[in-house]
């Protein structure tokens, strides 16, 4: 498939939010999928995968503890949108410390956040988690590895960029079976049809036939 990147910020929104996300970290989700789309990975995938890790699970993944640097989440599971947003809101962190955050699922979304954060402290930032690499100066990205699911600790930390960052890209290009999939999580957020809403739909609910 071939899709504009506003197609895929506003499908990634409502997926999150048919995910269980409030509107607010949907946005973020969003957003988050789009950067990942514009720098050259496949965000539709990452970001499908986190939303069936997440599906029926209240409360999945929020940030519940802040220890020294060491992030928590509630579930077990730490989910990286709420985290990357708590990540981007105090960017100044890092200035002082890295931050570890334990069991993340799909680290892979948190380098969005990093981008906001390297853009609000003016410096470079990378995240390491398993094998694989991250670095961004907030608008572009190199990145080595793998994306994988899940990772027993990801660490964001300052770190310069060596001048060879994936080609930004002007659309996206998420295999068939991931968009279907994504849009049945949007299907989630649409009111279910009344007869009401079907009599409207229709125009007229009576034939002119005699």
């Amino acid at each position: 498939m071939n899709l504009s990147l506003n197609e895929v910020e506003l499908a990634a929104k409502k997926a999150a939010r048919g995910a269980g996300y409030p509107w607010g970290l949907a946005e973020e989700a969003a957003k988050a999928t789009r950067w990942l789309c514009e720098n050259g990975l496949d965000g539709c995938a990452i970001l499908l995968s986190m939303l069936k890790m997440n599906d029926g699970i209240g409360n999945f993944g929020r940030v519940a503890e802040i220890d020294q640097g060491i992030w928590r989440g509630v579930t077990g599971k730490l989910c990286p949108i709420a985290a990357g947003a708590s990540l981007s809101d105090c960017a100044s962190c890092l200035n002082a410390i890295n931050i570890h955050m334990e069991n993340v699922a799909q680290p892979a979304l948190l380098i969005p956040f990093a981008a906001i954060a390297s853009n609000r402290i003016g410096a470079d930032l990378m995240i390491v988690w398993s094998r694989s690499t991250a670095v961004t100066d907030g608008a572009e990205l190199e990145f080595s590895g793998s994306l994988d699911h899940f990772a027993i600790r990801a660490t964001v930390t300052e770190s310069g960029m060596t001048g060879r960052p994936i080609a930004r890209q002007t659309r996206a290009s998420p295999e068939f079976d991931i968009w279907e999939s994504l849009n049945s999580f949007a299907e989630r957020t649409y009111a279910p049809a009344t007869d009401e809403s079907r009599f409207r739909g229709a125009g007229s609910g009576d034939s002119d036939n005699d």
